[in-house]
């Protein structure tokens, strides 16, 4: 990990190869980021139908939801104008990874559903923050436009995991540190499949 490299959650950057990666594979990029902010919002709605007795809850979740459907209106609005045709894309690791490390038993899987979401959206948030620079061109303007949703999303989770462990009096700085651990080792990992999640190429 670089030693200047400094983030509230994540504990690794981005490798440079899988930015010049994602520089080379624009289209790809791209589809795979579509189908991301379709799954963020199905994930905030299926949240909303696990915990309906949670009013707080389900009302950040509506709200994230509706963020995350109209950033797949952008993404698809860009798809159509630079003429890149959508695709049936198998998901890479990333997401599926993490959730394994989701407790089955309540009220500790709540805390970990939580957790898994704001280390998913840190690293949106910081793989826009790498792109946006060097990618060039509307995609660019796009990911630049996007980064500042995503930090604040990333955070929304954090702030629901401490309200469901300190509900339940859980401790939540070593279960943090362990979804971190693990998404570092994603990230920083060899990966056969390139996507917007993914590890070094």
């Amino acid at each position: 990990m670089s030693a200047l490299f400094a983030h509230p959650l994540l504990r690794a950057p981005t490798p440079a190869s899988w930015v010049a990666r994602a520089c080379g594979s624009p289209e790809i990029l791209l589809i795979d980021h579509a189908n991301c902010e379709k799954k963020a919002a199905s994930t905030a709605l299926a949240l909303m139908f696990a915990y309906a007795e949670d009013l707080e809850l389900t009302d950040k979740m509506s709200r994230l939801a509706r963020e995350e459907l109209r950033h797949y209106e952008q993404v698809a609005k860009l798809l159509k104008a630079l003429k890149i045709v959508p695709q049936r894309l198998a998901p890479g690791r990333y997401a599926e990874r993490l959730r394994r490390l989701v407790a089955k038993d309540e009220p500790r899987r709540e805390v970990d559903l939580m957790i898994c979401g704001a280390f998913i959206e840190a690293r949106s948030c910081e793989r826009f923050a790498a792109l946006s620079p060097v990618i060039g061109g509307p995609l660019s303007e796009l990911f630049r436009g996007l980064h500042n949703t995503e930090a604040r999303h990333y955070k929304i989770y954090l702030d629901l995991a401490r309200r469901a462990a300190n509900r339940c009096a859980l401790p939540l700085g070593k279960r943090i540190e362990e979804f971190a651990a693990l998404e570092a080792e994603l990230i920083n990992g060899p990966d056969e499949v390139f996507r917007f999640h993914s590890g070094v190429p």
